[in-house]
């Protein structure tokens, strides 16, 4: 071999390793672009076409009432899903599913005619609907567990309950305010297919997150008082042809709310059906003048600035007085002279208070006014609480100062003047209104709890004492304009009041339309149950001491009966042809401010027919077995009649019939 050939075999050879130096370090190039630079885009893309993945909500927790009844659950449905980008034949597949769902053709194939590998095409159907789609056997048409909703009540508290949406959060009442503890970590739901495109078992996993599991709210809410609360307002509206009407029973001592109603009704497990705003609780949004309601208030403050006692006397000007360019009439045209501070209480004088006021002075009155926690939100545990309209005392005129001091010119809430009302039951202490008592996990571990939380002392005791017996006389009195709410046997502190409602279109306060309302607190000598009553628009009966004293009466007298409490009068003397009670002293030992317990007329050697209203048919049927009673249940839910009526002898008949009624 030449030399010159030798060169062009080794140039040659060179020239081959050069090549294939640059080709491997190409495939590297490639293999590291591949596996380094571009692998977790390959990765993530490998896992769309061979792999699903679904977040699905867990099982919220449980709300239950303070007797541990159940007001909210979840139950496990199916909803229907499927891969569009797998089906072959959609307008077949749609025209299956939409005949079993009772559907429509159109929306289900526009799902599966996209290109997306996902979509649902139902949610939480029915059982039966389910188990066709399942007989089915659609291919990439897929079941999927998920948590429904469910509130076994109905109508009971819906309002203050709340609601949720399809994706298992909350939109509404204590269902949006504590949905971060309601809710647990959403479930990884995968599944895979194998090299053929053959499905695989899905997998599921728990998200990390701190809270593995929905958490249990227990309320203040008694479901039993709540039920009697919502029956009897609801009659009331019918009866007085109000436009609605909201009522709250609270625990004057702790600020426990035991029955919040916002009639009429909203069921959550409807909640679709209804119009925009319709699960608002308006006890909390909703504004309005007070009227004389606000009363006590101002007669607070003239009590604790010592310019008045309850025997000082002022002027009432027969009727009518003329603050500046304003003159100012009494509520109905009642016409009144000379009044002690005790009876324009009692009367509801409108022109008396307006004396008071000039005495006590724009800003103590606006400082009473707030201690009280008017002008701001109470705090209470739900969304959407508004703090209600309270102008700053420096731009009163005279006019406004005159007004407010009858409920006119400010606006408040209603669960601030439950609030308010109970502080002057609580010997002057303000307190926390609250619906939660205790955040528990699925074992019944406290995670979190929520006691009585006082505010401030908005009064001194010695004031709250004075205030309570004037408003003792304006109930307990016969020419009081509260007298239709006496409880026989209780004694009752409260204050009526009819507040027009302003006509915005006239830019004036309307004569036709009016708020009536009645608030009061019992036993005045230890107060533990305030009610407040308010009816919005009624077309009869117009007036807070005809329209809603009687509902507080008929509320009151119900808890009276069928909770055993502390709050009868003590001692005193009965009536022998009252056939509640046989024993002319009875005397109550002090027990918590609800707890379900014997009657009164267990206690007597002559047999007697317990009281079985307010109870469930299990403990209708295990008191009955006490007594040796035969038992004929009628409806179900909470016992709201019975034939023979409490306190008829059993020496003739041992058998009962008791209706019950669920609330809804």
């Amino acid at each position: 071999m030449t030399g010159e050939s030798r060169k062009w075999l080794r140039f040659r050879i060179f020239t081959l390793l050069i090549f294939f130096l640059v080709l491997f370090i190409a495939l590297i190039s490639r293999a590291f672009q591949i596996q380094v630079l571009s692998g977790k885009g390959l990765k993530n893309l490998a896992d769309r076409q061979h792999t699903k993945t679904l977040y699905i909500e867990p099982e919220r927790g449980i709300i239950f009432d303070r007797n541990g009844e159940k007001l909210a659950a979840s139950i496990m449905v199916d909803s229907v899903c499927a891969d569009p980008s797998k089906i072959s034949n959609p307008a077949e597949v749609a025209e299956k599913i939409a005949s079993v769902l009772h559907a429509e053709k159109d929306p289900i194939l526009k799902k599966l005619s996209g290109s997306k590998n996902f979509c649902w095409l139902a949610r939480k159907i029915k059982p039966d609907e389910a188990k066709k789609i399942e007989s089915l056997n659609i291919e990439d048409v897929y079941l999927v567990k998920e948590p429904k909703r469910f509130y076994p009540n109905g109508e009971l508290a819906g309002r203050l309950i709340g609601f949720v949406g399809l994706d298992c959060a909350g939109l509404e009442g204590l269902e949006l305010k504590y949905d971060n503890y309601l809710r647990g970590a959403p479930e990884k739901l995968t599944w895979a297919r194998d090299a053929r495109g053959k499905r695989l078992f899905p997998r599921i996993e728990k998200t990390s997150t701190k809270q593995d599991e929905g958490y249990h709210l227990l309320l203040t809410i008694d479901s039993r008082i709540q039920h009697i609360v919502e029956s009897s307002l609801m009659e009331a509206i019918t009866e007085k042809g109000a436009k609605c009407g909201f009522a709250i029973v609270m625990d004057t001592k702790t600020g426990e709310v035991l029955a919040l109603a916002d009639k009429p009704g909203f069921n959550p497990n409807k909640f679709s059906s209804y119009g925009n705003g319709k699960g608002i609780n308006r006890i909390i949004s909703d504004c309005f003048d007070p009227g004389s309601t606000f009363k006590p208030f101002l007669a607070a403050g003239a009590l604790e600035e010592n310019i008045v006692t309850e025997t000082s006397r002022f002027n009432c000007e027969n009727g009518m007085y003329v603050v500046a360019d304003r003159v100012i009439h009494e509520a109905n045209r009642k016409k009144y002279g000379s009044l002690s501070f005790y009876e324009i209480l009692k009367y509801s004088s409108n022109i008396g208070c307006i004396k008071i006021s000039e005495k006590l002075g724009k800003e103590k009155f606006y400082h009473y006014i707030t201690q009280f926690g008017f002008g701001s939100k109470t705090g209470i545990d739900l969304p959407g609480e508004s703090g209600g309209l309270l102008r700053p005392a420096h731009k009163w005129t005279r006019v406004d100062t005159s007004t407010i001091a009858f409920g006119q010119g400010v606006s408040v809430t209603a669960i601030q003047l439950i609030t308010a009302l109970s502080a002057i039951a609580n010997e002057g202490v303000l307190m926390k209104p609250y619906i939660v008592r205790a955040v528990v996990d699925k074992k019944g571990n406290v995670i979190k709890k929520f006691s009585p939380t006082p505010v401030r002392r908005a009064i001194s005791q010695e004031t709250a004492k004075r205030l309570s017996l004037i408003l003792k006389g304006v109930v307990g009195e016969s020419d009081g304009t509260g007298k239709k709410a006496q409880i026989a046997y209780v004694s009752v502190a409260g204050k009526t009041g009819t507040s027009q409602k302003f006509d915005f279109a006239r830019r004036a306060y309307s004569s036709e339309k009016v708020r009536t309302t009645f608030m009061g607190y019992f036993p005045v000598e230890d107060p533990q149950i305030a009610i407040l009553i308010t009816l919005d628009e009624p077309q009869r009966d117009k007036w807070g001491g005809v329209a809603a004293a009687p509902v507080f009466k008929k509320i009151g007298e119900q808890i009276v009966t069928c909770f055993k409490t502390n709050i009868r009068e003590n001692p005193f003397t009965v009536p022998v042809e009252d056939p509640l009670y046989k024993n002319p002293n009875i005397k109550l030992v002090s027990t918590p401010a609800i707890v379900t317990g014997q009657s009164d007329m267990d206690t007597n050697d002559e047999p007697f027919m317990p009281d079985f209203r307010g109870m469930t048919i299990r403990e209708v049927l295990k008191k009955a077995n006490e007594k040796d009673i035969d038992i004929k249940v009628v409806g179900n839910g909470w016992a709201v009649s019975q034939e023979p009526k409490p306190g008829t002898s059993l020496k003739g008949s041992r058998s009962c019939t008791v209706s019950f009624s669920s609330g809804y």
